[in-house]
């Protein structure tokens, strides 16, 4: 029985996301390593680079969505990384102790039903014969417009905002982060294609193209593992997964959509259902982060009151007549003289 390339994509895009999921965890607790003993990435360290699971996390996650993205279009394979927030979210419960809302069951549910939509009415790749294809595909006005966008936005993010605003805002990072991996998937899936048709006996190694998309992809990764760094390291886990995962996925279904023509094949009906799963997912994701951010604030104990009694008798008569739980004596020893006679003067 011949399996689909469609088929094997969604595959390895399940399996790309259990991976990312995982690699969220090994990326955080690397990150936490780092920082114990160097400067933190949040803060322009790198200390992370020697950590063993850092590299895990790094290596485990984007080795599969490289194969992944060579058999199956973006518009598939990146909104089953919703699968990811579901695994990253259980494993930062019970191996970060970032706890989990109850309520966030609800936006998992969201998240695989939006999935399997999308899986159901995904579209069937068209894999390109030569890297020159993609290359002219790259050269479209509306992509072209498009990338130069995204590097402007970029640029703007890193040299105006993210000083002021990087540590304190979350969308600084992860705007930077979703910009450079929509351009990082083109570009992987560009040299996957090459790979793939390498293997199968049509050399590309000889074409420049290659090389430059190479090139591009090293870069844009570079990047956008630079600042998702720091978006760990800044910021809770069970944050970061989510809004990263929408942002990501909108800009990478934009990007691939303008270059590789996704939708081009299918009827209206089939792009609606994609589109309804798409936003089911969203739905899911907003959940998690809503009720996360919900959870945190209802951990946040209330504000006590504090009442001062300023008793002449004795430490055993104020016990009798104070009724509160928990409370403080002080008494005015020779060197709190001064001090307790101006208490005592305000207080008649």
């Amino acid at each position: 029985m011949t399996v689909s390339d469609n088929t094997r994509g969604l595959i390895l895009a399940v399996a790309s996301s259990l991976f990312i999921g995982a690699s969220f965890i090994f990326k955080k607790k690397g990150l936490k390593r780092a920082a114990a003993s160097g400067v933190r990435a949040g803060f322009g360290g790198h200390s992370y680079l020697l950590e063993p699971f850092w590299w895990m996390g790094m290596m485990s996650s984007e080795a599969s969505n490289l194969v992944a993205y060579v058999f199956a279009p973006a518009v598939l394979v990146t909104p089953l990384g919703a699968l990811s927030i579901i695994i990253s979210a259980v494993l930062a419960h019970f191996m970060l102790k970032e706890k989990l809302h109850k309520m966030g069951i609800l936006g998992c549910i969201s998240c695989i039903v939006g999935s399997l939509v999308i899986v159901i009415h995904a579209p069937q790749e068209q894999s390109p014969s030569s890297v020159e294809e993609i290359w002219a595909l790259a050269k479209q006005p509306a992509f072209l417009i498009y990338t130069a966008a995204a590097i402007v936005i970029v640029l703007a993010l890193v040299l105006f905002f993210e000083p002021q605003y990087g540590q304190k805002n979350i969308v600084v990072y992860l705007g930077i982060c979703s910009l450079m991996g929509s351009l990082t998937v083109v570009s992987i899936k560009a040299v996957g294609i090459a790979i793939k048709l390498t293997f199968e006996g049509i050399s590309q190694v000889a074409y420049p193209q290659t090389w430059l998309f190479f090139s591009c992809a090293i870069i844009c990764t570079v990047t956008q593992l630079n600042y998702l760094n720091k978006a760990l390291d800044t910021f809770n886990t069970a944050v970061v997964s989510p809004i990263y995962y929408v942002m990501f996925t909108t800009l990478t279904i934009v990007a691939s959509a303008i270059m590789f023509k996704d939708w081009s094949h299918q009827n209206i009906s089939s792009i609606a259902s994609e589109l309804c799963g798409f936003i089911t997912i969203l739905s899911g994701t907003i959940l998690l982060h809503t009720t996360r951010d919900q959870e945190t604030e209802a951990e946040i104990p209330a504000a006590g009151l504090i009442s001062w009694y300023i008793w002449k008798d004795s430490t055993e008569s104020l016990l009798m007549n104070v009724k509160d739980d928990y409370f403080v004596t002080l008494d005015c020893s020779a060197y709190m003289t001064d001090i307790c006679s101006i208490v005592n003067a305000a207080n008649v």
